[in-house]
């Protein structure tokens, strides 16, 4: 196992975070999977990973150029870590222990990703460590009180760590001066043939853990608790090829053994997910300017989920501590 780090240059900043020198860091296992991650946004920039005869191609969509990164409109959370909250937040309001906060709002009346200055726009500190079987590199961020508008000083961490048999794992943690919400993920989109070539995941095949999903209205809001997915187009619960099929959902899952599996039959490429979160957010790229170019794979917290009492809780008290743990394993056919 080896491990390198280089500059890429320095941010431009911005009024959460001053400009910033941004490193790259490439963390290979020496046996077929190396993954390259930037400080800036803690961001996943490359998976690489064998076919069935040998060839390693990155198999997550990535910018060229840091300002590429930097560009709002054009960067839709490529390899990001998004926080403090993924996913919308109605209206950017939300009330704990009677006191109402609002949050920044920056998809239409709401809050998505943590706002417009989340942890994907600022440039993180970053710590690589080796042991005889993995190579983790570990990147911190403080978020003050305030920031984005939710309370409490957010010490938030996110770590990559690389195992020999083709195991990628994101952890995250956080710790917080006063009650808030949290809830992490990262948004790498995922094309298991190859995401240079421009082509797209309709001959993907897709399994979910999930029987269930929540139902959406035109802005992305859940408007009911989980609902079957048996009969309609979002149910995979046994594998299929995705073709032509829309997905920005979010799946509730049913149980904590595993997530989803994806593959690619024409490389023979396949993708186990486990994790630990209590549901997985799919988003199929149709909006991207290279439409279905890869498949976002959100796990983490349900969507406005500090507004719904009856979901699961996304509440974090500074007596206590947030973790989140997804595993990918790659394999192929």
């Amino acid at each position: 196992m080896h491990a390198r780090k280089e500059s890429v240059g320095v941010t431009a900043g911005h009024p959460g975070q001053g400009p910033r020198p941004v490193d790259a860091y490439e963390l290979d296992t020496g046996d077929g999977l190396a993954i390259v991650v930037w400080t800036y946004g803690a961001t996943l920039v490359e998976v690489r990973v064998p076919d069935r005869h040998g060839r390693q191609e990155n198999v997550v969509l990535r910018h060229a150029r840091l300002r590429d990164y930097e560009n709002r409109r054009g960067n839709p959370y490529l390899g990001a870590t998004v926080g403090r909250f993924c996913r919308n937040i109605a209206y950017g309001k939300f009330t704990l222990d009677g006191r109402s906060y609002q949050l920044d709002l920056n998809d239409r009346r709401h809050h998505i990703h943590g706002g417009s200055y989340g942890f994907d726009r600022v440039v993180w500190d970053a710590e690589l460590t080796r042991t005889a079987d993995a190579l983790t590199l570990r990147l911190r961020y403080l978020s003050p009180d305030g920031d984005q508008g939710y309370p409490g000083a957010l010490a938030a961490e996110t770590s990559y760590r690389v195992e020999a048999g083709g195991r990628l794992t994101f952890e995250h943690r956080a710790t917080t001066s006063a009650s808030t919400i949290v809830g992490f993920t990262n948004h790498a989109y995922w094309n298991l043939a190859g995401s240079g070539d421009g082509g797209v995941i309709n001959d993907h095949r897709l399994r979910l853990n999930a029987t269930h999903m929540l139902p959406f209205d035109d802005e992305f809001l859940p408007v009911a608790g989980p609902v079957p997915v048996h009969g309609t187009a979002y149910d995979f619960t046994t594998a299929r090829r995705l073709g032509r099929t829309r997905i920005d959902n979010f799946f509730t899952l049913s149980d904590p053994a595993w997530a989803a599996e994806m593959s690619d039959p024409a490389s023979g490429r396949r993708m186990r997910v486990v994790t630990d979160q209590p549901g997985i957010g799919l988003y199929s790229a149709d909006r991207y300017t290279h439409s279905r170019a890869g498949l976002c794979l959100e796990t983490g917290a349900w969507p406005d989920a500090a507004n719904r009492p009856e979901f699961p809780s996304a509440r974090l008290d500074p007596d206590g501590v947030y973790t989140s743990r997804t595993t990918h394993h790659f394999t192929v056919d």
